[in-house]
């Protein structure tokens, strides 16, 4: 089994740490009443109670933070290439990020006066998940690829 490159570990990384930093700056506004970064309004939809979404953000992060680990490793059940998980995890990636997309499409046609920038944090950083995920997915894919290929018995 080839390890995954360090191009994909350090991407894997930069979007989870973009993430961390997306759910932190909403907490200090949350919490803190932090006044140099957007209010509540900017950092939350609303389609979730705070309650139940920090802790499903949190959640994201911990299992996104055993995959980096898996991958910086290059070891652990998240790197062990799985084909219909890898299509599976693709599918469901590439349809949340169309979904976001078409959420930022209908929001920015909803409010005129909020194009192109207002009330996009949330979908902004569903786009930071969605990427994680394809990446992850794309991970899986070509690994199954490479293993079907008919040099790969000769690839070392």
């Amino acid at each position: 089994m080839t390890k995954p490159s360090l191009t994909l570990v350090l991407l894997l990384w930069t979007l989870l740490a973009a993430f961390c930093l997306r759910v932190l700056g909403q907490v200090l506004v949350a919490f803190w009443d932090v006044n140099w970064l957007p209010p509540m309004e900017a950092w939350y939809s609303g389609l979730l109670p705070y309650p139940y979404l920090l802790p499903s953000q949190v959640l994201i992060i911990v299992l996104f933070g055993k995959v980096c680990v898996d991958f910086t490793r290059g070891e652990g059940i998240f790197v062990q290439p799985r084909p219909m998980f890898g299509r599976a995890v693709l599918v469901f990636g590439y349809g949340y990020l169309a979904a976001m997309v078409l959420r930022y499409v209908i929001r920015m046609s909803f409010y005129p006066e909020a194009r192109w920038f207002g009330g996009i944090i949330p979908i902004v950083f569903h786009w930071v998940l969605a990427a994680f995920i394809i990446a992850f997915g794309r991970y899986h894919r070509d690994r199954v690829r490479f293993a079907a290929s008919p040099d790969a018995d000769h690839a070392h």
